[in-house]
């Protein structure tokens, strides 16, 4: 699969996600409020600009805990939702928020940000031309943001239906946090409103 425009892509899935959320009556209105904001301020980035980056197979869901990483060895597993796209995406993915708070307590600094992604340019110099990634990287890394918030939304309509069998406390607990007012404020005032990555 290879989208014609891959942050609208996302921004789309989150569409989809977070109607979940919209249409149960037992929403939470403040969280509701929030959730629409981001939707509509995120919806007015640029998710369809054309791009000269290079495509390459991208995993879609980097995180942490899809490394295996063994002395010299290391692998990236999980790739049940491979595209072709470009390499802002996972490493946005990689570095947003969302995705570093999951399984840990940890959000990466703005200088945290930008010495990382300084190591990887280092690391694939004369392999991965990476003269557009400070431009498309801040677009991913925003929309990956909106994806994590949206997803939880969906899924915590889904693990407060009656009779849900499947249950891990420790991520239902860490569903939660992403939809503490507080959270999506933080996400809404420093990573939307302004550019984290300036």
């Amino acid at each position: 699969l290879r989208p014609k425009h891959p942050a609208r892509a996302i921004y789309d899935e989150c569409l989809e996600m977070v109607q979940h959320y919209f249409d149960w009556e037992e929403a939470d209105p403040e969280v509701t409020g929030l959730l629409r904001q981001l939707v509509e301020e995120i919806g007015k980035l640029p998710l369809t600009a054309d791009s000269d980056a290079p495509i390459c197979m991208v995993n879609t869901e980097l995180n942490s805990g899809n490394f295996l990483i063994d002395g010299e060895n290391s692998h990236l597993v999980d790739w049940e939702k491979p595209l072709l796209s470009e390499p802002a995406q996972d490493l946005g993915h990689f570095l947003a928020p969302t995705t570093t708070f999951w399984k840990t307590d940890v959000i990466l600094t703005p200088e945290q940000v930008r010495d990382f992604t300084g190591k990887y340019v280092a690391a694939v110099k004369g392999r991965v031309d990476c003269a557009t990634l400070s431009r498309r990287l801040p677009l991913f890394f925003t929309v990956t943001c909106l994806r994590g918030v949206t997803w939880c939304a969906m899924a915590y309509r889904e693990y407060c239906q009656p009779g849900r069998e499947l249950r891990n406390e420790d991520t239902f607990t860490k569903i939660k946090a992403y939809l503490e007012p507080s959270f999506l404020q933080n996400l809404l005032d420093n990573y939307v409103r302004k550019d984290f990555l300036a």
